[in-house]
């Protein structure tokens, strides 16, 4: 290990393929980040929580998992950044990747120093929530999801580690259905809880905040904003993942 190695940047390399992990390492090594190998997919999730890397470099596919499973664990559990490495190049392998949250998608074989320009890239977008003091996002009233923190006490969102500006309505719609996960609310009541009794626009108001929050904040494997037919809209979590929330 460098002797700035207090400086250095973890990242695992979750990869059953030795060869590939080694070349990768290698590479890492050369970069000045201290990288550490897990061949076994049971154990990736393990490692990402009790060492804490700062960035996951994941082949989506072991032959003991169904593909993309591993990286839906991770994601469940963590909100650490994910580039995911793998052979399969299909267009439609790529979208599937980059809609379950991975931070970013490349096909092997790989150059090298894209791989590297990659990894910078997404420890940048990464930094600003990190050197964020905790008194600026995480006090007050808030509450966090993997990729998602939503604070109401300075009115600021990160989502997938940078901040996102919005219209004071829509961050308390996004932070009211956020708080009460799972429940489903009606479009009169967000009318009556958000803009108050005496409001005298009618319900595609709040179709249209939603309209845009969906813009803003895609689907992933652990949350999204869910439309029911014929009620009105909730704050779907999915396997029963309760938010970090505080009041």
């Amino acid at each position: 290990m460098n002797s700035s190695a207090t400086q250095q940047q973890k990242i695992l390399i979750a990869d059953n393929d030795d060869a590939s992990s080694q070349l990768t390492s290698f590479y890492l090594t050369q970069a000045l980040y201290d990288s550490r190998i897990v061949a076994d997919a049971d154990r990736v999730l393990p490692e990402c929580l009790t060492d804490a890397p700062d960035l996951v470099l994941l082949d989506p596919v072991f032959p003991e998992k169904k593909p993309f499973q591993v990286f839906q664990e991770l994601r469940l559990q963590t909100d650490i950044p994910v580039i995911l490495l793998s052979s399969a190049c299909k267009v439609e392998d790529r979208i599937r990747g980059l809609d379950l949250g991975a931070d970013d998608y490349m096909a092997k074989p790989y150059d090298a120093r894209e791989l590297l320009s990659r990894i910078r890239a997404v420890l940048r977008r990464y930094r600003p929530a990190e050197k964020m003091p905790p008194s600026d996002i995480e006090s007050g009233e808030y509450v966090k999801y993997p990729n998602l923190i939503i604070s109401l006490t300075n009115y600021s969102v990160i989502y997938r580690g940078e901040t996102v500006d919005l219209p004071p309505k829509e961050l308390e719609l996004l932070y009211f259905l956020a708080s009460s996960p799972n429940q489903v609310f009606s479009r009169e009541q967000l009318l009556d809880r958000l803009w108050g009794f005496d409001y005298m626009g009618d319900t595609r108001t709040v179709d249209v905040h939603i309209k845009r929050l969906r813009e803003k904040f895609k689907s992933n494997s652990c949350w999204a904003i869910k439309t029911v037919w014929g009620v009105g809209y909730k704050f779907e979590v999915k396997q029963d993942q309760a938010p970090n929330r505080m009041t």
